[in-house]
């Protein structure tokens, strides 16, 4: 089925029909959700632009299939809701939680606090605790991140994030010792070939190999830090070629045809090598996480499950890639929180262009 635009609701009916499985919904309501949560992307870059500091933030809300844009002055409520979404005054600006998210990334965190985001619909910085919080470095930490202005709200978590590999076997890539999962597909300038995948999967360097263990290339680029958590495999060997869709580990492909990114409270699909095929919700955006192996900042969250060697796959909004996973806490037995990488960075810091289908 042809898709030609990020607002065009023709998707596969294998994405329908994951979400029909994963998020309850009929496949009309799935296909209604798709192209609200198209036209919701829009409506947000604009009233960002047009609105200035008294943006809030936005989020979808999938209830009323309609954007949601919070806004500091009472007075422009109506012209967010003459450009089509519903307006809620809040108290403080995309700009202030963003600057007050941005100070708790320069304050060193200590390996019970979890995370930090910023949550559009509380207005306000989350700050994720694993524990009670009682010792003096989380409390310290604490003390720092309500000195920010009151925008700062703590939540606890039973688990801790940490990175997905290390588990051999599957159809995934392959390096010396791991087994990580394949994200998107791109090429360069001069027609070289790459996939880009989590940055902590291609740390180590080395050759790379595919699904069924045969050569693909060079591992040759691993980010991880400051502004997400990517890497790059240069595809060298003839033997392989690029196509733009996703596997869904059920004998069936879904298309890729751009990569706008959607907004908060849109569903997303993700695509790994140790479980296969689940969806969910975008919570939020440009958290930051921190590992034991280290801080990340700019990594979107997810309520959708993974497990380790599901690190560098997919993730799919309708018809548009989203970004790699990069960790998270829970598996999918029970459930569990996810990170992904968005894709439109790493792209950029290679200089390549996505390879669609």
């Amino acid at each position: 089925m042809s898709v030609t635009s990020a607002e065009d609701p023709q998707v596969s009916p294998e994405i329908l029909a994951a979400m029909q499985r994963d998020l309850g919904l009929t496949p009309r309501q799935a296909t209604a959700r798709l192209l609200a949560e198209a036209h919701a992307g829009t409506v947000e870059r604009q009233l960002q632009a047009s609105l200035g500091e008294a943006f809030g933030g936005a989020w979808f809300d999938a209830a009323a299939n309609r954007l949601v844009v919070g806004v500091t002055d009472a007075g422009r409520a109506e012209a967010v809701r003459a450009a089509g979404a519903d307006a809620r005054v809040v108290t403080f600006t995309e700009r202030q939680l963003d600057a007050a998210k941005a100070a708790l990334d320069a304050m060193p965190a200590p390996r019970t606090v979890n995370g930090w985001y910023v949550d559009p619909q509380s207005n306000s910085v989350v700050v994720e605790v694993n524990g009670d919080g009682a010792d003096p470095a989380t409390r310290a930490f604490l003390s720092g991140a309500r000195a920010q202005g009151g925008m700062v709200r703590v939540v606890t978590e039973s688990a801790a994030p940490r990175l997905l590999y290390n588990v051999r076997g599957g159809d995934a890539w392959y390096g010396s010792n791991f087994r990580c999962s394949v994200g998107f597909n791109a090429v360069d300038s001069g027609g070289g070939k790459h996939f880009v995948t989590a940055g902590h999967c291609t740390a180590s360097g080395g050759s790379a190999y595919g699904y069924n263990q045969v050569y693909l290339g060079r591992i040759n680029g691993s980010h991880f830090g400051s502004g997400g958590d990517y890497g790059k495999v240069d595809v060298t060997s003839s033997s392989w070629s690029l196509v733009g869709t996703v596997n869904r580990y059920d004998g069936t492909s879904v298309a890729v045809r751009g990569s706008t990114a959607a907004a908060v409270g849109s569903s997303v699909c993700r695509s790994g090598s140790t479980t296969g095929w689940h969806c969910g919700t975008i919570q939020a955006k440009n958290q930051t996480v921190n590992y034991a192996e280290g801080t990340v900042t700019g990594l979107t969250r997810t309520n959708v499950c993974a497990e380790p060697g599901d690190s560098g796959g997919s993730w799919i909004s309708g018809n548009q890639a989203q970004g790699v996973t990069s960790g998270g806490s829970g598996d999918c037995t029970w459930g569990g929180t996810t990170y992904f990488s968005p894709v439109n960075p790493a792209l950029s810091a290679y200089g390549l262009r996505l390879v669609t289908g």
